[in-house]
Formats: structure tokens, sequence, C-alpha cells
């Protein structure tokens, strides 16, 4: 099919709970130290919300900066969607709950859970519905609240995780417009689903006190297999990407990937001899922040002057699935 449309990104914004939990915190809570997670993470500190925060608080205040950034209001939209496993309720979805607090007219809304992966799912969805003419303005945002689903006696997994969101406000282009999204490309391989998953809490395994008990709700994860096919499933994304558009990677301003792991992203760099300059990285300020890493990652280095209108920025993420996925755009 023919694209009748092409899409742009109107404005990025992002927010981060203004509570923080440092490697000094998790030392009285797990058997671990501030020098081994820096060392094997890169995780400084977290974020964490607020009690009685939601993850829609969190989607709203990162919109409302990127409406701001875009010129637009909540009126302006057509469809909201929402990248998270760690939404407000199981139902109704927080895309929903996010409508409403904004004050956006009567538009579709839905929630898409592809975990770390989720707002490279959320562009590639949006791309099609701008590209058919379907919508004009969509919100997207990738937004977790993880700090109250990880176990914090578990140190593979409660070292890792914070909170945040960030979103995104694509729209049609114009007939001029050169900066534009170039393609987006999104996989699973639902084979590997146990590596990173929570086991009980669903309808498979529903809640009991058995299941509480046995802390079967919590995020289990097995680390060192997850490193290896982050690694593979990344770099892979990156050259269908480049592929897709033309490009290499020298031609590139900048790279920013989910923000899961520093050792990750080095592994993924060496995979193109890129550069790490290059390397949008704020996972030593944010931890994994999953569906919203990317996007607070964009918005921080936008906000500090190292992302720029008109530069080439290839976005890249796996996640529990296992999914992956990247999108390649001239800013």
């Amino acid at each position: 099919m023919t694209s009748q449309f092409k899409t742009r990104i109107a404005g990025v914004g992002s927010y981060l709970p203004e509570q923080v939990l440092t490697n000094y915190d998790l030392e009285k809570m797990v058997e671990t130290s501030h020098d081994w997670i820096v060392q094997r993470t890169g995780i400084v500190h977290r974020h964490k919300v607020a009690e009685g925060e939601g993850t829609s608080d969190l989607v709203v205040k990162a919109a409302e900066r990127a409406l701001k950034d875009a010129n637009l209001t909540a009126q302006d939209l057509d469809l909201i969607i929402v990248a998270t496993v760690s939404g407000d309720y199981r139902m109704p979805a927080t895309a929903c709950i996010v409508q409403t607090k904004l004050g956006a007219k009567n538009v579709m809304a839905f929630d898409l859970a592809a975990a770390c992966t989720g707002f490279v799912y959320a562009l590639h969805v949006a791309d099609q519905f701008i590209k058919t003419g379907v919508y004009k303005n969509i919100l997207i945002a990738g937004a977790e609240n993880l700090t109250k689903l990880v176990n914090y006696k578990d140190r593979e997994t409660c070292i890792l995780f914070g909170d945040g969101a960030g979103a995104m406000i694509v729209s049609r282009a114009s007939n001029t417009d050169e900066n534009t999204v170039i393609s987006t490309h999104c996989h699973a391989e639902g084979a590997h689903a146990e590596l990173l998953w929570f086991e009980a809490g669903g309808t498979k395994i529903p809640f009991s006190q058995e299941v509480l008990d046995s802390g079967k709700h919590f995020m289990k994860m097995k680390g060192k297999e997850i490193f290896k096919h982050a690694t593979r499933t990344m770099a892979a994304a990156c050259y269908e990407a480049l592929d897709a558009g033309g490009k290499t990677p020298a031609d590139l301003d900048w790279i920013v990937p989910h923000q899961a792991n520093q050792r990750i992203t080095e592994a993924v760099a060496n995979q193109f001899e890129f550069p790490m300059e290059k390397i949008v990285s704020t996972v030593h300020e944010t931890g994994n922040t999953s569906a919203a890493s990317i996007p607070i990652a964009f918005d921080m280095a936008y906000r500090d002057g190292r992302i720029k209108r008109g530069q080439l920025i290839l976005l890249t993420a796996f996640g529990s699935g296992l999914t992956s996925g990247s999108a390649l755009l001239r800013f």
C-alpha cells in the first residue's frame, strides 16, 4: 500500500517523579552495594512515584509538556496510545484515564503492552494511522510504575527499575517537511517469554494467597540470557532500520536505545563500531523505566541541546516477550 502521508515528531516531553531511590537506599533493603550496581549496570539512582501517584499521572505531566512543545492542545488530539505494563488498573485502559485528565475530546484511547519495546511499538502503530490519513495528531506515551511491582528481596530485578513517563506528539507532516519518520520495525519472539515475566497475577495463575506467599506475582528475570538476547535483537533492529532507510551508522547523529543497562548499550555500540558519545544514555539517573525509557532519554537530550531539529536519529529497543523494534527518523 502506498503511503498517503508522512509522520513527523511535533513535540516531546517527559516527567520523572521527585522521589529518588539511590543505590545506597537499596543497600539497606537487599544484599548489594553502590559500587556493585554501578559496575554491572551503570545505574546510580532511579525515580520512584509518590504515594497515591498513578501511571496516568505520570503520563499527563509528560503529555502536557509534549503538547506545549508541539504548540498544540489536548483538543487537537485524535488518538492516545499509552505503552505500559504497569497501568493504573487492569481495566479500564490507562489511556482512557489520561484522556479525561488531559481534557481531550472524545477520542480513541488504548493501552499497548510490549514491555520495554512498548514505545517503539506505539510509534509504529501511530505512524500507520498518520500514513493512511486516518488521524492527524496522536499522543504516544511510554510510562511505568515499576517500583511497586518488583521484589526488594530480589537483587536481580530490584536494582534496575525506576518510574517515569515520556511522550511524543506525532502529527501529519506537510508536503515540504523533510523531518519525518523514515521507517519503523517491530518483532516478537514468544519462545523466550519466560526470560522476563510476571508468572502469576493474570488469568492463567490468578492472585491467591499461595501466589502472594510464594512471590510469584513479582517480576522474574534471567539476567544473563536477557543480556545475550538484548544485544542480538537491538543490533538486528538497528541494521534493519538503516537498510530500509538507505543509511549507514556513519549517517546517524544519535542512537537513542532502550535504557536497560549501560553494558548492553556498550555491547550494541560495539556491534556498529559506533561512538558511545553519540549514544544517548540516561540510565545512570533513571534506571530502567521500561516503555518510558526511550522517550525520557530523547526528551532529556532534546532539552539539554544534544538532540536538535533536523538530525537523523535511530531508536532501538527490546523487552519482555521477547519484543524488539527500531525506528529511524529525521527529527
